[in-house]
């Protein structure tokens, strides 16, 4: 079991059931990278203890896992009024099994293979439609990055990003003032393509910036030599 908070006590916290030992070592480590605090399990016994607790936000269940499929875990929860929002892993050709899930009382389903982007998108739309989710606003100073429209906004004026621009920024203002290296940015937001060119980081560094400069955004992303790109306050 993996449990590793990355924004202190108050992060959402989510519970992933897959099999597959090296799929789990990346869905955790793309929510924890994204400022989620994630379990991980890999089988469907376990993941209904560990979900029978009431600790978490929400769940992502692979289908097909030993002990107990996914549907199984969900069903039992949902008799036991566990309303705790739950996230599918299926394979593109599992359409039954799909149906079956909605049915049991999933809220989404994700087929394989996906995107980190696409993952991290259901898992926040999924958030939101809880009761005690509230807006994913960051804020630093008087510039906001709006996490459902991908947009920044400094008072009248606004700027919309793209979908990399907004992964690279989102990262740097939930980490403000701390170094990220490009192989970092790399990891978290490509995931597993790794042959994804570091200076395609470079070029979403530089839009970021005359976006932020279109604006008047107080905000600076230096580059430190050997270290990485910072996020600091322009004073």
């Amino acid at each position: 079991m993996n449990n590793n908070k990355t924004i202190g006590e108050d992060a959402v916290r989510i519970l992933v059931a897959e099999d597959d030992q090296r799929l789990l070592k990346t869905l955790l480590h793309i929510l924890e990278a994204n400022a989620f605090s994630a379990d991980g399990v890999t089988n469907g016994t376990d993941a209904l203890v560990f979900a029978e607790s009431g600790e978490y936000d929400a769940l992502v269940l692979d289908i097909m896992m030993p002990g107990m499929d996914g549907i199984q875990v969900l069903k039992k929860l949902r008799n036991q009024n566990i309303t705790t929002p739950a996230l599918f892993l299926t394979a593109r050709t599992e359409i039954e099994q799909r149906v079956e899930g909605l049915d049991a009382g999933a809220d989404d389903y994700l087929p394989k293979p996906f995107s980190t982007s696409e993952l991290l998108a259901r898992v926040r739309a999924m958030l939101r439609r809880k009761d005690n989710y509230t807006p994913d606003l960051l804020k630093i100073g008087n510039l906001i990055l709006n996490c459902s429209t991908q947009e920044i906004a400094l008072g009248t004026q606004m700027q919309k990003l793209s979908g990399k621009e907004f992964q690279v920024l989102e990262m740097m203002m939930r980490n403000p003032c701390i170094p990220i290296t490009t192989d970092q940015f790399i990891t978290r937001i490509w995931g597993w393509e790794t042959s994804v060119d570091t200076s395609v980081v470079w070029v979403h560094i530089s839009n970021l910036r005359k976006k932020l400069e279109r604006i008047g955004a107080p905000l600076k992303i230096r580059f430190v030599r050997n270290v990485g790109y910072v996020l600091e306050v322009d004073t």
